[in-house]
Parts: C-alpha cells; sequence; structure tokens
C-alpha cells in the first residue's frame, strides 16, 4: 500500500503593520473643503505641518527607509496597492494587511485645525484608493489627538466601517497617552470597538516630546533604539491613570515599539504598585494585569538575541501567545517576512502570533 502523502497545514498569516503613502499631496484635493483646499502644495504637504526629526540614511542606497526593490511603475514606494498586494500579500502569503502609516505624523503637527481637516479627509481617501477596491487591506482612523473633541467625532464619522480597525497615533505625542485630556478619544474607541494603535516615530518632531529620555539623541540608530523607553513611558502612564479601569473594553497596540522590554517593566510596576497603591486607588488589580489584558504588541522590529530560546522565553513571560501579533514593516529595509518567524515559533504558539491574535483583537 501506498504511503499517505503528508500535507503541510497552511499557516494564515495577518501583517499588523503594512505602510503605504499619498503619491502626491494633490491626491486629497478633491477630499478637502476650503480654505484648506487651497493650502495643499503638492511637494510640501500643507502650512503648519510637522517635520521629521530624524532622517534614516541606513538602508538601500537613496531611499532612505525603504526597500530598493518595491518601486511601483510610478517610482513612488508605497503608492500602489496593486503593487503592494503583488508584492507582499500573493508572494507572502498574507491574508490580511493592517494598513499603517499615511500622514500619521498628524499627531505631532503645529496647527491642529488643519491637523483635523488632512485626518477627515485622508481617511476618506484610503477607502477610495485602498479600502474599497482591496477586501484584504485594513484601515487605522487617522486622528488628530492634540483636539481631542474632534478627533473623537472623527472616530464616531467612520468608525462604523469595518473597512476600518483601529485609531492610529504616533508614540511621539505632547504628552503621555494616559492624560485625562484624551479620555474623548478612548470613550469613542470604546463604543466602536475599536482598538488604539500608538505607532514609532513622531519625537523630536513637531510638538512631539524629545526622542529619549535624557534629551536629543545624535544619530537615528539612537533615536531608534531609545523609542522603546517612549513606549513603556505611554505603557506606564495609562495603566497608572486609570484608563482601563474607565474604559474596561480600550485595547491598545503598540506599533514597531519592541517587546522584550517588558517583563522588567511588569516586574517593576506591580513591586512599586504594592507600596504605592495608595497614590493609585483607581488601579484596583495589579498593573500587569491590566497590561497582558490591554495591550498588544507588534513583532517588527523584534529583538534577536544570540539564543533564540531566550526569545522564548520573553515570549513566556509576557503571555506571546495572547500579546504578541506579527507585523513585516512592508516596505522598509527591515522587512520580517513572515515564514522565518513562522518557521521558528512552536504550535501553537506560532499560530497565536501570526494571525488568531490579529483576526480576534480586529474581528476579521
Amino acid at each position: 500500500m501506498q504511503a499517505p502523502v503528508q500535507r503541510t497545514r497552511q499557516i494564515h498569516t495577518i501583517d499588523t503593520d503594512v505602510h503605504y503613502v499619498l503619491e502626491n499631496w494633490g491626491e486629497l484635493r478633491p477630499y478637502l473643503s476650503q480654505p484648506w483646499k487651497g493650502l495643499v502644495d503638492e511637494k510640501k504637504g500643507f502650512f503648519g505641518m510637522s517635520h521629521r526629526g530624524y532622517a534614516n540614511i541606513g538602508g538601500w542606497p537613496n531611499d532612505g527607509a525603504l526597500r530598493g526593490d518595491a518601486k511601483p511603475p510610478n517610482g513612488i514606494i508605497g503608492s500602489d496597492p496593486e503593487f503592494t498586494k503583488k508584492q507582499l500579500l500573493e508572494k507572502e502569503g498574507i491574508d490580511y494587511a493592517i494598513l499603517n502609516g499615511g500622514p500619521t505624523g498628524l499627531s505631532v503637527a503645529y496647527n491642529p485645525d488643519i491637523a483635523t481637516a488632512l485626518a477627515s479627509a485622508h481617511n476618506d481617501w484610503v477607502i477610495d484608493k485602498w479600502l474599497g477596491p482591496h477586501k484584504e487591506f485594513k484601515g487605522s482612523i487617522i486622528i488628530a489627538p492634540q483636539d481631542p473633541l474632534r478627533a473623537a467625532e472623527e472616530i464616531n464619522r467612520v468608525g462604523a466601517d469595518r473597512r476600518f480597525v483601529q485609531i492610529a497615533v504616533y508614540a511621539g505625542s505632547q504628552e503621555p497617552y494616559g492624560y485625562r485630556q484624551y479620555y474623548p478619544i478612548y470613550e469613542a474607541a470604546q463604543n466602536n470597538k475599536l482598538p488604539v494603535a500608538i505607532h514609532f516615530g513622531g519625537t523630536a518632531s513637531g510638538i512631539g516630546q524629545v526622542a529619549g529620555a535624557a534629551g536629543h539623541p545624535t544619530t537615528y540608530i539612537e533615536y531608534h533604539t531609545d523609542q522603546s523607553q517612549i513606549f513603556q513611558a505611554h505603557l506606564v502612564s495609562l495603566v497608572t491613570e486609570g484608563i482601563f479601569e474607565k474604559f474596561p473594553g480600550l485595547k491598545i497596540v503598540f506599533v514597531e515599539g519592541g517587546v522584550c522590554w517588558l517583563p522588567h517593566v511588569m516586574w517593576r510596576l506591580d513591586k512599586n504598585w504594592k507600596g504605592l497603591r495608595a497614590e493609585v486607588p483607581w488601579v484596583k488589580r495589579p498593573p500587569s494585569e491590566y497590561i497582558l489584558e490591554h495591550f498588544r504588541f507588534t513583532t517588527q522590529p523584534l529583538e534577536e538575541p544570540k539564543k533564540w530560546e531566550h526569545l522564548l522565553q520573553i515570549f513566556e513571560m509576557i503571555d506571546a501567545g495572547r500579546t504578541v501579533m506579527y507585523s513585516s514593516d512592508y516596505p522598509h529595509w527591515d522587512f520580517d517576512p513572515p515564514k522565518i518567524l513562522a518557521g521558528k515559533l512552536p504550535e501553537p504558539l506560532r499560530d497565536r502570533i501570526m494571525s488568531e491574535t490579529a483576526r480576534e483583537l480586529y474581528r476579521l
């Protein structure tokens, strides 16, 4: 009798961080009213926008942080949905791509009125260009958190559209995200059952705070490494300010912030809470419980110790099957192909990280 054919089970994959860009700012004109329509400059964007604080000179020559092989026919990396679908989703076997990027820098724009108008126009544009024609792409609602009331209005305006699966802001912010001024955003997020994604970037740019805890770094490598400090600060702020007692249905996604710093922050915060809990009576449970319940973390750029088993130990400490989600960071030069990570993860942790946690969070 012939031996049965051994079949490899399909690995489903959801990519939780895929970037895209406007081909030029003029694309937003049809979605804007005056006076904002008249302030569009195709090359420079809008008056009142922020400037990038640190230039990434690494990666592919002449493309900064972007892959040189990711240029579509128009020559603008990240601007062509069909090209992204072919090069990323079809080639890498990805079921869904969660779109990030766009004008996320609105979070640190100087002018809140322009930022709010641009956010609304962008969200309509991304529906027409990316989400409508392609069911595999899922969007992030861009908001301007400098004006929380109008940001909440924007979330409520488009939040019922299931093609959007989260709300996106920069990690660079004017204040820690646990501050009470952000309550309207979290209320709208909870009511619309949408997580809030806090994405790498925005520090030392516009109204964003300094990029490192000790001050301004001098190089991009220092800036990039120091970003984990910003995520730690936001996490501690959100927990100790009692955000999850006030908004128990809220979920927060840290995008491109790393994961290996999480155990020591949980341990330290739990220890301090035991001695100082009278200072934060609204924190009714050990902080680590709120963290594991309410936070999710994307993999790229995943820390890579010399011994893989050390990373698996970290994953056990942070309940990675519940908290960690695969991301590629396409089309950046440090793109992480899904097959490499999936090939190193044991089952069932592999299925959780590669797709199932994201499928549950984003209700796909």
